[in-house]
């Protein structure tokens, strides 16, 4: 499907989700800077993307990644998401 419309964000998103599942976090890291390029998500792809880059070793983009999912979240009215956000960034990359 993404073949046939490769600007399809919700194909793109669907897609990171199943290569999320199956541990391919090169394709989930792609697909989603790819549909982060394209589209006004709300919060949910940082938090994806940014576990891909942690699983994938990438301790400082997956950081960087989780603070910008809390302040997209926090601009789109969700605030749970944010908290979820902070408190993965307190317990899982503190110093």
């Amino acid at each position: 499907m993404l073949d046939a419309d490769p600007n399809n964000t919700m194909v793109m998103f669907g897609l990171a989700k199943e290569c999320e599942k199956s541990g391919e976090h090169a394709a989930v890291i792609e697909l989603l800077e790819n549909y982060l390029a394209k589209a006004d998500d709300e919060g949910n792809a940082y938090g994806v993307l940014a576990n891909a880059y942690s699983l994938s070793g990438d301790r400082a983009k997956a950081i960087e990644t989780y603070k910008k999912g809390i302040d997209v979240s926090m601009a789109h009215g969700h605030p749970s998401m944010a908290n979820e956000y902070r408190i993965t960034l307190d317990l899982d990359f503190a110093d």
